[in-house]
């Protein structure tokens, strides 16, 4: 019984269970000048180049990956400390954390944080970052410059072996246009085929 109850504590305590993270960078003649994104417990996410954007990009996070994000938000107390180093170093983009939990909300704005667990769920925030713009230059080559689709394609790739994606199934109905499509080069519907492999192996 006891032990029932301990896994019971564990379920319920676990990070990532209730509320909303939230990333956003907001830094003017940058490309996007801002940008935001929400997490929710359960990994559903949503990208935004703003707050009303018509056209958000969502995304789903895995156990694993959720489990990360949001246990860097724990040891980060879900943002109620000061993250901001003050130290005077070049401007790099005025950037938010939050989390939300019914009438909870806790945030710290920063340009440049020292804390390590603070750097890691910046970074954690900028590969969905990188996926989604590696999503759209993809999602326009294909529509608008199929002679660029493999560029296009050897750039997600490139982000791959660097460990720089994430969320790759939403990839997929982009890769299964370019192999099924033989308007496109065959190099690159070569690429998109091995890419989806990948992807699909990796997620097993």
């Amino acid at each position: 019984m006891k032990y029932a109850v301990w896994m019971l504590l564990a379920v319920v305590s676990l990070p990532g269970q209730e509320g909303t993270l939230f990333y956003s960078k907001s830094f003017p003649k940058s490309k996007p000048e801002y940008m935001e994104i929400v997490v929710e417990g359960t990994g559903e996410a949503i990208y935004k180049e703003s707050a009303e954007d018509e056209q958000p990009v969502k995304f789903k996070l895995t156990a694993e990956e959720v489990k990360a994000v949001w246990g860097l938000a724990e040891k980060l107390e879900y943002f109620s400390r000061k993250l901001e180093s003050g130290l005077p170093v070049a401007r790099m983009g005025e950037k938010t954390f939050r989390y939300t939990k019914g009438e909870t909300k806790q945030e710290a704005k920063f340009n440049y944080s020292q804390d390590l667990d603070a750097q890691a769920l910046q970074d954690w925030f900028e590969r969905m970052t990188e996926t989604v713009n590696l999503y759209f230059d993809l999602e326009r080559t294909a529509k608008f410059e199929r002679l660029g689709v493999d560029r296009a394609l050897l750039h997600l790739e490139a982000a791959w072996d660097k460990k720089r994606l994430l969320s790759y199934e939403l990839y997929y109905p982009l890769l299964n246009r370019v192999i099924k499509n033989d308007s496109y080069l065959n190099m690159a519907r070569e690429r998109a085929a091995r890419l989806k492999a990948l992807f699909e192996e990796a997620r097993k």
